[in-house]
């Protein structure tokens, strides 16, 4: 199956940069706390994460939030490190691509049980096929796809659609 490039590595460093600059300017006096979800979401929290520390000169905290994607209620859903660093903080629940909005639907149940101050999405890829009431408050690009079609971002090569 071929693939065709929608955004380059460049590109796409410049989008996290955007996106770090807003998420800053709406939370300027608040503590924030990054999750990513497994894979890619946490190499975005990453990246976000890093540009955050250098345009406010502070370093957020990053957590991971792991999930069975396809059955999300299969096994627990799992959050790594000290889940009160997340206790009356600002969250920022971050993911690659958000598709139907499944996964984030499910990463976020286990957000509101840790009694959080607030929480937002961030996405590099925001497709247009939700089943789920999903709003990301931060996104990179959006993208108009047949269902059948998959998107792939990868490190350091950009996003590619399959």
């Amino acid at each position: 199956m071929s693939s065709n490039q929608i955004l380059s590595q460049p590109k796409v460093d410049q989008i996290i940069r955007r996106i770090a600059y807003q998420i800053y300017e709406n939370n300027m006096s608040e503590e924030i706390v990054l999750v990513g979800v497994d894979s890619g979401g946490r190499k975005l929290a990453e990246q976000i994460n890093d540009t955050l520390a250098e345009i406010s000169g502070k370093k957020s905290i990053c957590h991971t939030i792991s999930l069975d994607k396809e059955n999300p209620l299969n096994k627990d859903i799992l959050i790594d490190g000290d889940v009160s660093d997340l206790k009356k903080k600002t969250v920022i629940l971050c993911d690659d691509v958000l598709n139907s909005g499944r996964t984030l639907a499910y990463s976020l149940t286990k957000l509101l049980t840790l009694q959080v101050k607030k929480v937002e999405t961030a996405v590099l890829i925001l497709r247009t096929h939700g089943r789920f009431p999903i709003y990301a408050n931060y996104k990179g690009y959006e993208l108009s796809t047949t269902i059948k079609e998959h998107v792939e971002v990868k490190p350091g090569d950009g996003v590619f659609l399959n």
